[in-house]
């Protein structure tokens, strides 16, 4: 008999635990048919939690030790680390990250297990059909960033895609192989290849609770995204420089060949000012893309860990 596991990081999320779990198991029970030959088991991942989720876990694995089991972090690490962790530790045969606030909808389970199962997929991820619900803003920066970064990078992501998803084994293993710090986990599902389809679903909002990314947040993750995946800033930075470059060279030539016809000098401090600030403020921003970089460097080569565990269950 084959094992699914359920991966479920979490953060704060002690009122959503209870919901999520009998939620899910009443759609494996109201589906005996596509679950007789698949044993489940939960894990779920207490990325430093200071509510009282990690009690919640407790419960669960005192009432159901055969199929919940969780991993404590000694601090909040991410929700990255949370993913990485996750599919580390999970044994099953099929491997399934979802959130925990039910806005990965678990009806769409048995569907995608029988996807794996009879077309020969390696995953089934899922995206949303819209972003009903959500602020106007944070949608246009969602869109903006998902056209830059499928310009930018050679992995294409899917817009609106979850990193709810269910995978083999096979494509875990590949995803484990991956060493890296600074980990983008949708640009990693898709870097790996494999056979891989997608389910759409309505937007749904949060069972309980309230969502834990702030605007800024989410800006962040999106530029150490694009920063994990391409190096097409490093190239912009060039160009601009090789532009600015070109630039000061007609400039000097214009300026050279205005005093030996002309002999006047030239005036205007305060547009000259104004240029070089101007230009001190491109070089500033080119620096800060070559030191993003260098960041990301940094951190790969302390070789510390994506996170540190206290309690496991």
């Amino acid at each position: 008999m084959k094992t699914m596991s359920l991966i479920v990081p979490c953060y704060n999320e002690e009122p959503t635990i209870e919901i999520f779990f009998d939620t899910v198991e009443k759609v494996i029970a109201n589906d005996p048919e596509t679950f007789k030959n698949i044993k489940h088991n939960y894990l779920f991942i207490n990325d430093g939690s200071s509510d009282e989720t990690l009690n919640e876990f407790r419960k669960l694995n005192t009432k159901y030790p055969d199929i919940v089991h969780y991993i404590s972090f000694s601090r909040n690490f991410g929700k990255e680390a949370g993913l990485a962790a996750g599919l580390q530790h999970a044994e099953g045969d099929y491997v399934a990250v979802m959130d925990v606030d039910l806005q990965d909808p678990p009806e769409l389970l048995p569907k995608m297990l029988q996807i794996i199962q009879k077309e020969q997929f390696d995953c089934v991820g899922t995206m949303r059909e819209d972003r009903t619900g959500e602020p106007p803003i944070r949608s246009f920066f969602s869109r903006s960033f998902y056209a830059v970064i499928n310009k930018v990078s050679k992995v294409q992501i899917i817009p609106n895609a979850r990193d709810y998803r269910l995978m083999t084994r096979q494509m875990v293993d590949a995803i484990l192989e991956l060493p890296e710090y600074n980990r983008f986990s949708k640009g990693i599902f898709n870097w790996v290849g494999f056979k891989t389809t997608y389910l759409k679903f309505e937007n749904a909002p949060r069972s309980a609770g309230e969502t834990h990314w702030s605007f800024w947040q989410l800006f962040n993750y999106s530029i150490e995204a694009i920063v994990d995946f391409s190096d097409v800033p490093l190239k912009i930075a060039t160009l601009i420089g090789l532009l600015f470059a070109f630039i000061s060279i007609i400039s000097i030539i214009f300026v050279i060949i205005r005093k030996l016809l002309f002999g006047d000098s030239v005036g205007g401090w305060a547009s000259l000012v104004s240029i070089l600030l101007f230009v001190g403020g491109v070089q500033l921003f080119c620096m800060g893309i070559i030191g993003n970089y260098i960041g990301k460097i940094y951190l790969e080569t302390k070789h510390r860990p994506q996170y540190i565990v206290q309690e496991k269950k």
